[in-house]
């Protein structure tokens, strides 16, 4: 991708920059980003527009100059069904019945699974073309017979396979939606030797849960050796619910030896110290456990602790990270920052107990692309039992650089168990987590944390000086409290009082950066990083910008690119078949909800954009770039189809977020 595109002159750069914003602008236009006049117009004229395609001389429209491919062309014009726009519904949930507004997530949205969209499906042997016969033979639910299963299923969405190409084999055979690039005489799967050779399937994503774990877990025969001994500190009777569960008092701590109590009085222990162990109950626990079938010669390293300093490190001065995103902070969207020079990427949130469970769907978060050279999981629980063992079974499962521990998660869901921001409240729980964690872990240690949770009473800086205790390696704050959520901007000069603080632990700061400009603005804080979020949903290309320090105008066809890319991306993580083909595009559609909020930089009035300013309506420069600015769900899914094909008769989709963060 040509990333000079489109460039304007320093000279119209630095015009539009120093340009003076109008005194008279109105109240009512506060909070609105500031258009260049002639590219302004009003709701009904950009709707008719965007559904119609029709042009305006005034507006200096050039038409559509974006070239699709072959396959989008015929789904350009859009039926009527699909047009209708979600005014009615969205104000329907936007209001409570006592006349408030729900904030936050559209809690009540229509949900549909992508196994709804693929009711008639083939059996996996046949699609695999297994030699022996299906296992559950005249049981099994889905179809044997090929020619019935082509008779019904949807027709391609185009004539060439991605996998295909890139891998020379598709593993979904003729049930992939580009069955044609791919399909021989009886319906048999070709395979080009030459290209399978040099890139093989499965090897570029890790951290699959291996089937014989996920039985293990599921069946509780997964052993944490290092959690009990940890926890035999903090509950008699080693774990939580045996002989009543019943806390050691602090004086009996205290009598036993050179251990580190973990209640209050730990806070006062050396944190190197407090990771030290070796009371005559743990001593005696691991003589009476059952020897475990070792193979290969016995190493320093099956008997001696690693200390502190002897742990993996990682480099995480002046390094930009991608922020872990739920829902949108997928492998497929990961890859798409690293390619525009993302640092350091994390998994999305992962529930603790959900991992201790097995469940497919929550391991599926920790899968690392071989393109994330720094990367990490992030963690919510709020208990230190769980959290230690869920770090542990990490630490000798998968791949990973580093561990995060979510204590800034606003969520009512997380937040009333006592999680995320909760745990800012509950030091006691909070250091016992920390320090159990970090006994377990090879890795790095790191917490994200918030301003606190009330938003006049910051806690943070009363939080940080303890953490450097308990032995974090990084520390990231989110410069808002939890009542803020995303509302008001985030307070970068508390978050400057705290990297003081913090020192010599690197404090990442993170909160409202969409601009380069941002990013040196928040550097000359003090901050040895920073974290980027809804900056990089909004415009992914701001990890280019940040380090190239310049505004890049990127063209609609480029973005289109970009969209192209994950959805490609999405297709070799999901899958190809109908499926993974929707599953792709829910996630194209949730990005989509934050893409439509960036402003081309050649519209501006002033540069740059803020991340509170909310777009008015207005014409783009081309067709593509007005419809990638609209905020309807509808015109969102006629940028899916240019992609992935026509929807589903039985397509629902809302999205997960609301934009309530324009003040």
């Amino acid at each position: 991708m040509d990333k000079t595109t489109n460039l304007p002159s320093e000279g119209e750069m630095d015009k539009t920059r120093e340009a003076p914003t109008d005194s008279r602008t109105s109240e009512a236009n506060k909070g609105t980003a500031a258009i260049k006049s002639r590219f302004l117009t009003t709701k009904e004229k950009f709707h008719e527009f965007v559904d119609f395609g029709s042009q305006s001389s005034e507006h200096g429209m050039a038409g559509n100059n974006l070239v699709l491919n072959d396959t989008a062309e015929e789904f350009v014009d859009e039926p009527e069904k699909k047009r209708i726009k979600f005014d009615t519904v969205e104000k329907e949930m936007a209001e409570k019945p006592d006349g408030k507004r729900i904030r936050g997530q559209n809690k009540s949205r229509p949900h549909m699974k992508p196994t709804s969209y693929d009711i008639r499906r083939l059996c996996p042997s046949i699609i695999q073309e297994r030699e022996t016969k299906c296992v559950y033979g005249d049981k099994c639910k889905f179809f044997h017979d090929i020619a019935e299963y082509m008779a019904s299923k949807p027709a391609d969405v185009g004539n060439q396979c991605h996998l295909f190409n890139t891998f020379g084999k598709c593993q979904y055979g003729v049930s992939c939606r580009f069955a044609k690039a791919h399909m021989g005489a009886d319906f048999k799967n070709l395979v080009n030797d030459e290209v399978k050779k040099t890139s093989e399937w499965g090897k570029t994503v890790r951290n699959s849960l291996d089937k014989d774990l996920q039985w293990n877990l599921r069946k509780r025969k997964v052993s944490f050796k290092k959690s009990d001994e940890y926890l035999k500190t903090l509950y008699k009777g080693g774990q939580r619910g045996q002989e009543g569960g019943k806390k050691v008092s602090p004086e009996k701590k205290q009598g036993n030896g050179d251990t580190c109590c973990a209640d209050k009085n730990l806070s006062q222990c050396p944190a190197e110290e407090a990771n030290i162990i070796t009371t005559e109950d743990t001593q005696v626990s691991v003589e009476k456990q059952i020897p475990v079938k070792t193979l290969g010669p016995l190493t320093d390293a099956d008997i001696i602790r690693l200390r502190p300093c002897e742990k993996k490190q990682v480099d995480f001065q002046d390094k930009l990270y991608l922020a872990p995103l739920t829902t949108c902070g997928n492998l497929p969207f990961r890859r798409v920052c690293k390619r525009f020079g993302a640092d350091i990427t994390c998994g999305e949130m992962a529930m603790c107990t959900n991992l201790l469970q097995g469940q497919s769907s929550e391991w599926a978060l920790l899968k690392r692309h071989e393109s994330e050279d720094i990367f990490g999981v992030q963690l919510e629980g709020c208990f230190p039992d769980t959290m230690t063992r869920c770090a542990e079974l990490i630490n000798n499962n998968i791949d990973v650089d580093f561990v995060d521990i979510n204590s800034g998660c606003p969520i009512d869901l997380v937040y009333k168990k006592g999680g995320g921001c909760g745990l800012m409240t509950r030091t006691n729980k909070y250091e016992q987590i920390v320090r159990g964690m970090n006994y377990v872990l090879d890795v790095p240690l790191t917490v994200k944390i918030r301003t606190g949770v009330q938003e006049k009473t910051n806690v943070a800086h009363k939080l940080i000086p303890e953490m450097k205790k308990w032995g974090v390696s990084m520390i990231t704050l989110h410069g808002r409290s939890r009542e803020q959520r995303y509302t008001k901007l985030a307070d970068w000069d508390y978050i400057s009082t705290c990297s003081e603080l913090a020192r010599p632990v690197p404090l990442f700061g993170n909160g409202d950066i969409l601009s380069y400009e941002d990013a040196m603005k928040a550097r000359e804080t003090g901050v040895s990083g920073i974290m980027i979020a809804r900056g990089a949903l909004i415009k992914p290309w701001i990890f280019t910008e940040i380090k190239d320090r310049r505004d890049w105008d990127i063209s609609s066809s480029e973005r289109m690119d970009i969209l192209r890319d994950f959805s490609h991306n999405g297709l070799e993580h999901w899958g190809s078949d109908t499926q993974g083909l929707e599953k792709t595009r829910t996630f194209l559609l949730e990005w989509l909800s934050f893409l439509c909020r960036y402003i081309p930089i050649g519209l501006l009035e002033r540069v740059p954009q803020k991340i509170n300013e909310r777009p008015p309506y207005y014409m783009g420069r081309d067709y593509m770039e007005s419809l990638m600015a609209s905020q309807h769900v509808g015109d969102w899914i006629k940028i899916s189809e240019m992609l992935l094909g026509p929807v589903p008769k039985n397509f629902n989709f809302l999205p997960k977020h609301k934009a309530h963060a324009y003040k």
